[in-house]
């Protein structure tokens, strides 16, 4: 039977959901604040926690990255008296599958747990399949597959496990390096699951939105009244993650300061809360990820080079999806796998053309923007396969210019657009083709590194946006 946890401190609400919810099949207990939801959470597992978003000891936003952060295979939706689109995105990006606003409909929120609970049995189900083609994988080995993250036959994925699988044994401090969008957030997330402290919490934390102020609160936690705002005790990050690992995104962001009393706590393994004289003990794992050299960051004086060898202990360099192959169409039909369940649609493949479009496609968004090409893909498509017409332009147009500009010939042996030039006819010896050849050339250059924004293009070029219509124009670039 399907598992169910309502937390809600409006009794009535958590009775009369409860109640709808077993006469529908579901095994429902419910809890009326933070503390007694979590109890609830260690003594049996859950397929789904329907949580308020605020309660009268904590709020949904805390709750969802503690769930998420011990429970991962539990989904969370939120429920709030609240319509705040902001918010909604906001907690989605965090993890939760959706955000229900009161007043509850039945039919409307029964849709959305029945399709929340599919979401995750078709996530554990790919986990537990082993998502790959390049068989046979020991069987001893979890299975290494987090979010955006999915084994590939390629060779820049086969040495990415190489390393995942090298290291994630071991107690080593770990930096990713990479693209952003490359899936260095589940990349972590498997070196933590393939790991002695898979059974211990795994907290993630993004240091680029984080303000100066907030950072030491975020990281060490503070006590009830250490400073003007501070109405209740907050656990801090390093806190949270005693026993497991800690997750730090875009370190190179934090301020001196930060790093300072960051490099004291590594060192040290113990922290304190602001306001506290208590002084806690620490056993955490610390993976960062950053899309920036930090050693550049030491050269200019922005980072701490004594804590960037204390991270220092292993690093792992993100491949790029346009350098991972064949892997690309297996994450799309990967993210298709999952766009169908959340959309209840039933699309079952991609067009030729659409295959051949995201193999010489450069992704300069990497994971991130593919899933969401393929769930937008989903979204838009009628029947049962995925048509050009449902791409963004970006993409739709990337191929047109790539067919125009290569005589509509076919490119099967990787991008149509690589660094080198491509073979030309050989021009009129003649003074303006040299020069038309020349303005060309350099506009496409400039065109493919901005991934065809025209606006982009004209700032660098330093013409205005009509000049370069009337110049591509010229020059049949469409």
């Amino acid at each position: 039977m399907k598992t169910i946890l309502i937390i809600d401190d409006e009794v009535n609400v958590g009775l009369l959901l409860s109640k709808f919810l077993r006469r529908n099949g579901f095994d429902v207990d419910t809890a009326t604040n933070g503390s007694s939801g979590m109890e609830c959470l260690k003594n049996k597992d859950y397929n789904l926690v329907l949580c308020d978003f605020r309660l009268e000891d904590t709020d949904g936003r805390e709750m969802l990255k503690n769930i998420k952060a011990l429970y991962l295979k539990t989904g969370v939706i939120i429920i709030t008296g609240y319509s705040d689109i902001k918010m909604a995105v906001e907690l989605i990006k965090m993890g939760a599958y959706d955000y229900i606003t009161k007043p509850l409909y039945p039919d409307e929120i029964l849709n959305t747990i029945n399709k929340a609970i599919e979401t995750q049995y078709a996530l554990q189900e790919m986990a537990a399949n082993d998502y790959s083609t390049d068989k046979p994988q020991k069987e001893s080995k979890k299975q290494i597959l987090s979010g955006e993250f999915v084994v590939g036959t390629s060779r820049a994925s086969k040495e990415l496990l190489k390393q995942i699988e090298l290291v994630a044994p071991t107690n080593y401090s770990v930096i990713i390096l990479g693209e952003s969008g490359t899936g260095k957030e589940s990349v972590a997330k498997s070196i933590h699951l393939n790991s002695l402290r898979a059974n211990q919490p795994f907290i993630a934390m993004d240091c680029g939105s984080l303000t100066k102020e907030l950072a030491a609160s975020e990281f060490f936690g503070h006590e009830k009244g250490s400073f003007t705002g501070a109405f209740a005790t907050k656990i801090g990050h390093f806190e949270m993650a005693n026993g497991g690992t800690l997750f730090l995104d875009e370190v190179g962001n934090l301020s001196y300061e930060i790093q300072a009393a960051l490099l004291r706590t590594v060192q040290e393994r113990k922290v304190k809360r602001i306001g506290s004289t208590k002084e806690i003990d620490l056993d955490v794992r610390i993976i960062i990820a950053t899309n920036e050299s930090l050693q550049d960051g030491i050269a200019k004086g922005r980072f701490r080079e004594d804590l960037y060898h204390r991270f220092n202990e292993f690093s792992i360099q993100m491949p790029p999806l346009r350098d991972r192959g064949n892997d690309i169409m297996m994450l799309a039909e990967y993210f298709l796998k999952i766009a169908n369940r959340e959309l209840d649609r039933n699309v079952t493949s991609f067009s030729p053309e659409v295959v051949e479009c995201f193999m010489n496609y450069r992704w300069p968004g990497n994971i991130r923007e593919l899933k969401n090409v393929v769930r937008r893909a989903t979204l838009l498509t009628e029947g049962t396969e995925v048509g050009m017409k449902t791409l963004p332009l970006e993409i739709s147009n990337f191929k047109v210019t790539a067919y125009e500009s290569h005589g509509n010939s076919s490119h099967s042996n990787g991008p149509p657009f690589q660094d080198q030039p491509e073979a030309k006819e050989a021009p009129k010896h003649d003074l303006k083709n040299a020069a038309l050849g020349a303005e060309h050339d350099t506009i496409l250059k400039v065109l493919r590194e901005v991934n065809f924004n025209k606006t982009k293009a004209a700032e660098i070029l330093n013409i205005d946006r009509k000049t370069l219509y009337n110049k591509m124009k010229a020059i049949n670039l469409k």
